[in-house]
C-alpha cells in the first residue's frame, strides 16, 4: 500500500492509504502532481509511501500507518515527465537502476521516457527495434524517499498518520467504475478480497489476464487469505474509528480500447471526491456494489469528458455485476471453510440487492 497526504486549500491534511498490483500507478499515485488548477487553489499532495503500509490501531480508535521503507522501488517504463515528474526528478542522481536500456553516454534509458535514444539494451546488446523492447517491461529504479520533492516529515513520525481512506484498485477495461465507496467495514473487506486486476508485466504468467489479486497480496501473503481477512474483519470492534474503503479503476476503455479517464495528476479529482466523503460533504449514488458519484459530484472542469463516456466511467451495469459477483463467490469458495462468515453474508447481500 501506498501512504499520501492530500492537503486541501483550507490547510487540513487527509492521509490516503491505497493497494493496487504491481505497474497499476502505486508510485505515480503517491508522487502525484496536482492538475494546476488545483495548485493554484493550494491543493498539495505529500508522499509517506508508495508501496508498503504499517497499520495499527491507535488510542484514539484511529487506524496509523508508517511507511517502512526507506525508498522507492518504482517500474521504469512508462514514468516520464508526463506520468509522474516527481518520480523522474527523484532518480536524476545516487539512484540505482535494473534491466533497463541505455543511451550511447550511459544514461538510464525505458520505453516512454520523454528524451534520448537507446544504444545498448537490457541484455547487453546493441539495440535494434526488431529484438523487442529496449528495456525490460519490469525493468526498476530504487532510490532515497528523502530525494523526492513531495518528501515530508511526518513520513518519519515514530507514531506514524492517521488514515483517512483505504483504496483499492487494480487494471478493469470493462464493468467497474472510475470509484465506489464501500457501505461499511465489512463491505470494504469484500472490496479488498474480491479485487481484480489484468496482469501486467510485473506479474508471472501472460499479460493482460483477469485474474483476483486479494488486496494486492497475492504475490506477498505468507498464510491462509482467508485467516488474513478475517485479521482486517477483526479491527472492526466497539469504539473503533476505522477508515473509508473505496475502489478505483483508472483504466476503464471503451469498445475502441480507449481510456476514459485521463489518470496522471487527474486523479486528484477522484481523490478529493474520496476527502470529501470522508468529511460527509461529497453526494453519492447508492447502488448495490456501494455509493458512486453522479456526474455533478466529481470536478470535471477542463477534462472534456463527454457525457456518454461519462456514463461508462460512473455507470452500473446490472447484469454484468450479476456475474462479477457469481465469480467472486467461486473465488471465496476456494478458500473452504476458513472463509469469514460475514464475507459470505456480504456477497450475499449484494446479489440479493443486484437482483431486487
Amino acid at each position: 500500500m501506498l501512504i499520501v497526504g492530500i492537503e486541501n486549500p483550507q490547510g487540513e491534511v487527509h492521509y490516503v492509504a491505497a493497494a493496487f498490483p504491481s505497474a497499476c500507478g502505486k508510485t505515480n499515485l503517491a508522487m502525484l502532481v496536482p492538475p494546476e488548477s488545483y495548485r493554484e487553489k493550494g491543493w498539495k499532495v505529500w508522499t509517506v509511501g508508495d508501496d508498503i503500509c504499517w497499520m495499527h490501531p491507535g488510542e484514539d480508535g484511529r487506524l496509523w500507518a508508517i511507511n517502512p521503507e526507506a525508498g522507492f522501488f518504482g517500474v521504469a517504463p512508462g514514468t516520464s515527465e508526463r506520468s509522474n515528474p516527481n518520480a523522474l526528478h527523484s532518480i536524476g542522481s545516487n539512484t540505482i537502476f535494473t534491466n533497463v536500456a541505455v543511451t550511447a553516454d550511459g544514461q538510464p534509458w525505458w520505453e516512454g521516457l520523454d528524451a534520448g535514444e537507446p544504444a545498448m539494451d537490457w541484455q547487453g546488446r546493441p539495440y535494434q527495434a526488431g529484438n523487442g523492447p529496449a528495456a525490460h517491461p519490469n525493468s526498476r529504479f530504487t532510490v532515497s524517499a528523502r530525494q523526492r520533492p513531495t518528501w515530508t516529515p511526518q513520513a518519519e513520525a515514530p507514531q506514524g498518520v492517521p488514515i483517512s481512506a483505504i483504496i483499492f484498485g487494480g487494471r478493469r477495461a470493462s464493468l467497474v467504475p472510475l470509484v465506489f465507496e464501500a457501505r461499511d467495514w465489512a463491505h470494504g473487506v469484500l472490496v479488498g478480497a474480491a479485487m481484480g486486476s489484468e496482469t501486467t508485466a510485473a506479474a508471472t504468467g501472460a499479460v493482460g489476464v483477469m485474474r483476483r489479486d486479494p488486496m494486492a497480496m497475492k504475490p506477498f501473503c505468507g498464510y491462509n487469505f482467508a485467516d488474513y481477512f478475517a485479521h482486517w474483519l477483526s479491527f472492526d470492534r466497539p469504539g473503533a474509528k476505522l477508515p473509508k474503503v473505496f475502489h478505483v479503476n483508472w483504466f476503464r476503455k471503451d469498445a475502441d480500447g480507449r481510456f476514459l479517464w485521463p489518470g496522471f495528476g487527474d486523479n486528484l479529482r477522484v481523490l478529493e471526491w474520496i476527502i470529501g466523503r470522508v468529511k460527509g460533504e461529497a453526494g453519492g449514488t447508492a447502488t448495490p456494489i456501494g455509493a458512486i458519484p453522479a456526474a455533478g459530484d466529481l470536478a470535471l472542469d477542463g477534462l472534456g469528458i463527454g457525457d456518454g463516456d461519462l456514463s461508462v466511467l460512473l455507470g452500473f451495469d446490472r447484469d454484468g455485476w450479476r456475474a462479477e459477483i457469481g465469480e467472486i463467490g467461486d473465488f471465496l469458495a476456494g478458500f473452504g471453510d476458513r472463509m469469514p462468515a460475514e464475507l459470505l453474508a456480504e456477497l450475499r447481500a449484494i446479489a440479493a440487492d443486484i437482483d431486487r
